[in-house]
């Protein structure tokens, strides 16, 4: 059985590049429109993970094979952030979620004590700003799986991140982080033998889980931005003053594959997984 472990609907909140805030949403996808897509692409199971965020459910709940689950901004006690995956959840769950997800500490007791999955979500990303080395002892330590495979990360994070997890033999996931309907469902976690949502989420705690699909590329990552800046001058007519910046949109993308590239390779060197010669330039780039 599969399913797209991690995706995005318009509930999934505001963006967070500084300059669009205010007008343009993370995502804009539709939960049923995803819904529909992600089971032609032969999801067996659907889940949407918004950031903090349960709201797709009231539309997705009367499917069978749809189940609860969201990505949680998880400030640790270093002070940097994070996002944690947490599935087959209640709504008493995310309430409980969100209001311990400034101590890390509660958190993590509240999952254990209900029995939830909780993963770390694009280890060697720079996606939620800075990382400290304190925090990667902590992923190890407490959290309870990690996503290896993401459809918009850079391949070098994903395997750094499959790397981490196999030293800690840490359960592993997959999943698409699909902002626009366009990579949705190319990356998901396959469970043989799962026939249910309840037995898929048990499935993954035991460590069975089977990363599948695609990475991310400059490509993909031009190719989502202009999806949701389509989507935003269909919504708001008056956006069409921003439509000048869409030319830029490939300059960002190949400056977040470098960004992206030098943050993996400086802290897969911190964590021993890679060699420091392999990332020389990259570590340099960083540092600056």
């Amino acid at each position: 059985m599969r399913c797209d472990l991690h995706v995005h609907t318009k509930h999934s909140g505001m963006c967070t590049v500084p300059g669009l805030s205010r007008v343009c949403l993370e995502s804009y996808n539709e939960p049923r429109a995803l819904y529909e897509t992600l089971k032609r692409r032969g999801m067996g199971l659907v889940t949407v993970t918004d950031h903090d965020s349960i709201e797709a459910a009231e539309e997705l709940r009367k499917y069978p094979d749809f189940f609860l689950s969201e990505e949680v901004t998880v400030t640790l006690p270093s002070g940097t952030e994070m996002h944690a995956g947490v599935y087959g959840i209640t709504e008493q769950d995310h309430i409980e979620l969100q209001r311990r997800r400034t101590d890390t500490e509660s958190l993590l007791a509240y999952a254990v004590e209900n029995r939830l999955f909780v993963t770390v979500n694009h280890l060697y990303s720079s996606l939620t700003g800075a990382r400290a080395e304190g925090d990667f002892e902590l992923f190890a330590r407490e959290f309870h799986g990690v996503e290896v495979a993401n459809g918009h990360m850079l391949a070098s994070a994903n395997r750094l991140a499959a790397k981490f997890a196999a030293r800690h033999r840490l359960p592993v996931t997959a999943g698409s982080d699909a902002h626009s309907s366009h990579g949705a469902g190319r990356t998901f976690t396959e469970i043989a033998g799962a026939r249910n949502a309840s037995e898929y989420v048990t499935a993954l705690r035991r460590g069975e889980g089977v990363p599948h699909g695609e990475s991310g590329s400059c490509w993909k990552l031009t190719q989502a931005i202009s999806s949701i800046g389509w989507s935003l001058l269909c919504t708001k007519p008056r956006a069409a003053v921003l439509a000048p910046l869409f030319a830029f949109v490939p300059v960002f993308a190949v400056v977040n594959y470098f960004r992206e590239h030098a943050f993996a390779w400086y802290w897969g060197q911190k964590n021993d997984l890679v060699e420091p010669e392999a990332g020389s330039l990259a570590l340099r780039a960083f540092e600056i």
